[in-house]
């Protein structure tokens, strides 16, 4: 995605978030609301990978914000480095698509502390593009109405992730 192209998916989901009957924010968040806060685009946070598919695609159960549970099947780890530090990620599959949920270490401090989510695009070779740019807060970051499903331990890196939507501070 090009930075103008970054720059008008953000403005449209600003846009949708302020006016959409069905944002997470609440009508008194959206009086309120002057847009995401967001890290400037950064190229390097941006891979084609090829992700090793686990041999037996086991279903789990992720616990969500609000106490329930939703069923995943494990699909498989992709490896990746963010300023010369080694780093994997697990990617999760439903009925929907693929799940990226991971928490970095700026949880917390910079991002929200319960994680971030990317929706990883097959493409036609059968890698994976996984931009980082993209990544956003689940909706229970704005409302805890939301139930929204917990990062799994085995995706919480040591590494930061300098990209996509920062912590919501509304």
């Amino acid at each position: 995605m090009s930075n103008q192209s970054l720059m008008e998916f953000r403005a449209h989901k600003d846009h949708l978030f302020a006016t959409d009957p069905h944002s997470p924010l609440t009508s008194q968040q959206k009086k309120e609301f002057t847009g995401l806060s967001y890290f400037p685009e950064n190229p390097e946070l941006r891979f084609e990978v090829q992700v090793e598919p686990f041999p037996e695609q086991e279903e789990v159960e992720i616990q969500t914000s609000t106490g329930d549970v939703r069923t995943f099947r494990r699909y498989g780890r992709f490896r990746f480095q963010v300023d010369g530090q080694d780093a994997e990620l697990t990617i999760f599959a439903d009925r929907d698509g693929f799940f990226l949920p991971f928490v970095d270490s700026l949880a917390g401090k910079e991002t929200y502390p319960a994680g971030r989510y990317l929706e990883p695009e097959v493409l036609p070779d059968g890698r994976f593009l996984i931009d980082f740019n993209l990544a956003y807060n689940p909706y229970c970051a704005y409302n805890e109405d939301w139930s929204c499903p917990l990062t799994p331990f085995e995706n919480r890196l040591k590494v930061p992730i300098r990209a996509g939507e920062k912590d919501f501070k509304g």
